[in-house]
């Protein structure tokens, strides 16, 4: 739904063919979510068959076919831009789906799997945390950043964000399984762990301002 909508507002700027579409989506988003041409065409080509863009005429240099959004497309587009994302159906985690599967399966150290994914949250929030601090380099250098800067830096800022509050949770699922594995009995089946070794306490890098 969101490479749907995501078309349409490049398509707002102007006529635009398929690989220009794929070029600026992943431009806008600092490639964090790469289209394939394919993804790029089927979309489009639903986007036509709802009477949201039109093919314009084609490109004699290129060779390729352009796209224009209607103005149906635009009045979807900006009813998209008004509504709140829903969030009472939350997309699929597969993090999450791991952890429960592991406390229930036999011979699986839970806290290890935390452990392990914890250091790589953090890697992942170290990672985004410097590409936030090129990207305000121009900032400190007096120069204006371009809206393309800004967009990058927002899809930044939301995956840093969503790390720290993944490295949080996971804080508290280690938390959850010592409270459990110390007031319950070692027995045939036992479905949490029943020793836990705690890593030393980790800090968190404070969110970027």
């Amino acid at each position: 739904m969101s490479i749907r909508y995501g078309l349409l507002a490049l398509l707002e700027h102007g006529p635009r063919y398929g690989s220009q579409l794929r070029t600026e989506f992943e431009s806008r988003t600092g490639s964090t979510w790469p289209l394939n041409i394919g993804q790029v065409y089927t979309t489009l080509g639903r986007l036509e068959r709802d009477g949201l863009i039109i093919a314009v005429e084609e490109d004699i240099e290129t060779r390729q076919q352009p796209y224009a959004i209607t103005e149906e497309g635009k009045c979807r587009l900006a009813e998209w831009y008004e509504r709140p994302v829903d969030r009472t159906q939350p997309a699929r985690d597969e993090l999450a789906i791991k952890l429960a599967m592991a406390v229930t399966a036999p011979g699986v150290d839970v806290a290890a799997i935390v452990q392990a994914q914890r250091r790589h949250t953090l890697r992942a929030m170290q990672d985004y945390t410097r590409l936030k601090a090129r990207a305000l380099a121009g900032d400190r250098d007096g120069r204006e950043g371009s809206p393309a800067d800004t967009a990058w830096l927002l899809v930044l800022e939301q995956l840093i964000f969503q790390a720290e509050a993944e490295a949080r949770w996971l804080d508290h699922c280690e938390s959850r399984l010592l409270r459990i594995a110390g007031r319950r009995p070692t027995s045939v089946g036992e479905e949490f762990p029943t020793e836990v070794e705690k890593e030393p306490d980790r800090v968190v890098p404070g969110r970027p301002h």
